[in-house]
């Protein structure tokens, strides 16, 4: 078999592993050793530079229409990222707190998310998608006394975040709540927005937020293009009489890469 050969053999048996698992979470934690090792797995596998060489020679030679095969897998994975943070969330109640390979690349990359726009103890922060798991508000609240607010649709992810910094950050800033970006108040006193990589309209809810925020804000967008896009949304063009990139953030070896964008 050849590197092409491996690479679509792999994606395909991801594929129908995400499958499986989505399928049969039933709000316990029976499957979550074996998706914890998926999810592992398949972050490994986008961060290999071998992989994403072959992945660039299969767009390079047009192998059939590989748009169809991007946009399954990141939805897919997407849909079990959000379910390890559950079954994560879930065992901590019962006092099991495991750090995952997936986990500890995350939290790499949010040590470097806003480059030289730091955040600082008067800081206001957004995360958008914000999971059962939040590590980013618990993060970024304990190591710089940041006000944090994070926001999601899904009832049952917010209802387990919140269980979660109750247990973990009690003391900190943080608070997280079901909310359209366009509702929240506090979005005219951000200093900082973070968009999480799964978040599918993240570049709508951007021409959004320009109406909704001060002229000082900044925005960390995660994302993914070519190889890392079958796990992140990619970036997308903005609207140039609103916003503008300063900094992209580009790092091989984490699982998603960050834009920064200020207003024009």
């Amino acid at each position: 078999m050849n590197a092409l050969e491996n690479v679509q053999a792999h994606l395909t048996e991801f594929s129908k592993k995400f499958d499986d698992f989505s399928r049969e979470y039933n709000q316990s934690v029976h499957h979550f050793s074996q998706l914890e090792r998926v999810i592992d797995d398949y972050s490994k596998f986008i961060t290999d530079r071998g992989n994403k060489e072959a992945w660039e020679r299969l767009e390079r030679e047009e192998l059939g229409d590989l748009n169809p095969l991007v946009s399954d897998l990141r939805r897919k994975s997407a849909l079990c990222v959000a379910i390890m943070e559950k079954y994560r969330a879930i065992k901590l109640q019962d006092g099991k707190a495991e750090i995952t390979d997936y986990f500890k690349n995350i939290e790499a990359c949010i040590e470097k998310e806003f480059g030289s726009f730091q955040v600082a103890s008067d800081s206001k922060v957004i995360l958008v998608g914000s999971g059962a798991f939040p590590m980013t508000p618990l993060l970024i609240a304990k190591r710089t006394g940041a006000e944090v607010v994070g926001i999601d649709i899904d009832e049952e992810a917010l209802q387990l975040g919140r269980k979660v910094v109750e247990k973990l950050g009690n003391d900190l800033n943080i608070r997280l709540e079901k909310t359209l970006i366009e509702n929240l108040a506090f979005a005219q006193e951000a200093t900082h927005i973070i968009f999480s990589s799964t978040v599918e309209i993240k570049y709508e809810l951007l021409d959004q937020l320009h109406a909704l925020t001060n002229e000082d804000v900044v925005v960390a967008m995660r994302y993914g293009n070519g190889f890392k896009s079958l796990f992140n949304y990619p970036m997308q063009e903005v609207d140039e009489n609103k916003w503008k990139m300063v900094d992209d953030i580009l790092r091989p070896d984490d699982v998603f890469d960050i834009a920064l964008y200020k207003k024009v």
